[in-house]
């Protein structure tokens, strides 16, 4: 008989420790280290699913190529963000906040594949069958074609699958499978990353893709090893505030598609509804002729997206004023603060400055940072900018506004809109001179630009 040991496994990072250690010497994280037995002795070497080993090297033009393209979800932001559909045998790691919608978004993706006559699988190792069912009903799911399975074990799962052979498989969540023949409990680092390494095992041998449910922690990241998200194909994070109702989909990883795009979807009671238009939902409350607002055209992957940028200025009464902001960098807005003062002469060191984007997104590129110094000057004067109005440019710490890329569908996405003039870098003006419906003002600096708003 085999005897058995004991280690201290971070469950951050999997660093393995013979004794007890108040903070991990791999990742630097504190009280993480949970004790797990481990076999002195192998097993001995076995494939992982039955399938016949021995692989040999072969030369790469040798290889027969087998393309069987992607299939679409019906969902099209989801297809958006997946880069045109699901690959055959990828395996998806999908994550987010605790109720922020992830089964709620597989349940309604299974639902649009079996619409087209595909069957899949439905692994619920959190709910019953009967708690599954009740959010079938509740999001309008019935089928035949869809199968739902209350299991936690490992190899019955994949049993499971080489039996049922489905289109489609989601297991909810991994943390929660957990195999037989290892000792740990399930959630733990060798858990997870043992199902996982299985479950991608039989995706890419069978051909079929995978969905799995990841827990976060408090910081945000999904739980378990690292190295989970270096095997999987594709990781998407589902993000939203939990006093609004949109929700993001969004791509931090795939091997076959961008990860530059985002789907938007609302949270209504038959689940999350794809929004087609992000402007008009993200415009939808803006208040007009009101001092600090600012439209400005942002880019999200290959979409436009208009949103709303407001700032509040506020004497302040405490030595050190506050700079806070939400949906936009906290560093940039410093900078561009630091430019305003040196070259547009308006005084913030004794200001308050608070700045926003409604509705909650967040907006990374450079493209926003003159409706940031226009937002912020409007309030100071305390003069609102034309409702008809909108505008985007880079600002240098030399006050020069700089062109950016993707300007010609910015502009377009603002006359759809009904927007009557747009405020750019001269160098994006030249190259839209046949843009009809909306007027173009070219500028050079940012003084320049104040002069042309106030």
């Amino acid at each position: 008989m085999a005897k058995t040991k004991t280690q201290f496994v971070c469950q951050s990072c999997g660093y393995p420790a013979p004794k007890w250690l108040g903070r991990c010497p791999g990742c630097q994280a504190w009280n993480t280290f949970v004790e797990e037995r481990v076999m002195e002795e192998k097993a001995p070497e076995r494939d992982l699913l039955g399938f016949e080993a021995g692989a040999v090297p072969t030369a790469i033009t040798e290889i027969i190529s087998e393309e069987k393209g992607r299939f679409q979800v019906g969902i099209g932001e989801f297809d958006r963000v997946l880069g045109g559909g699901i690959v055959f045998g990828s395996v998806i790691l999908v994550g987010g906040d605790p109720g922020i919608g992830k089964s709620t978004l597989l349940l309604q993706m299974m639902s649009h594949l079996t619409s087209t006559g595909k069957k899949v699988l439905y692994v619920s190792g959190e709910e019953s069958l009967q708690q599954t069912k009740m959010r079938a009903d509740r999001l309008g799911v019935s089928s035949n074609h869809l199968f739902v399975v209350s299991e936690t074990s490992l190899e019955k799962i994949l049993q499971d699958i080489q039996m049922l052979k489905p289109s489609a498989v989601v297991v909810d969540s991994i943390q929660t499978i957990y195999a037989s023949d290892l000792p740990s409990t399930p959630g733990s680092i060798t858990q997870v990353r043992e199902a996982s390494s299985r479950l991608l095992y039989l995706a890419k041998h069978l051909s079929i893709p995978i969905f799995l449910v990841g827990h976060v922690t408090k910081e945000g990241f999904i739980a378990g090893p690292k190295v989970l998200e270096h095997m999987v194909d594709t990781v998407l994070y589902i993000e939203g505030e939990a006093n609004h109702a949109f929700r993001i989909l969004r791509a931090v990883k795939n091997r076959f598609g961008s990860t530059n795009e985002i789907g938007i979807f609302e949270m209504k009671d038959s689940g999350l509804v794809e929004v087609v238009s992000p402007s008009e939902f993200f415009l939808s409350e803006r208040t007009r002729a009101t001092s600090g607002s600012a439209v400005i055209a942002s880019i999200e992957g290959s979409r436009p997206i208009l949103v709303e940028l407001q700032a509040l200025v506020v004497p302040g009464h405490y030595g050190v004023p506050r700079r806070t902001s939400q949906g936009v960098d906290a560093n940039r807005v410093s900078l561009l603060v630091a430019v305003m003062e040196k070259r547009l002469g308006i005084p913030l060191l004794n200001q308050d400055i608070f700045l926003n984007i409604a509705g909650g997104i967040r907006v990374e590129e450079p493209g926003a940072d003159l409706g940031v110094i226009a937002s912020i000057t409007s309030s100071v004067k305390n003069r609102p900018v034309e409702p008809d109005l909108v505008m985007f440019g880079e600002v240098g710490l030399g006050g020069e506004v700089r062109g950016i890329n993707r300007s010609e569908i910015r502009v377009k996405e603002a006359a759809r809109l009904g927007f009557q003039r747009c405020l750019l870098p001269r160098a994006n003006q030249e190259k839209l001179r046949g843009i009809q419906g909306i007027e173009l003002i070219g500028v050079r600096s940012v003084q320049e630009a104040m002069e042309k708003l106030f």
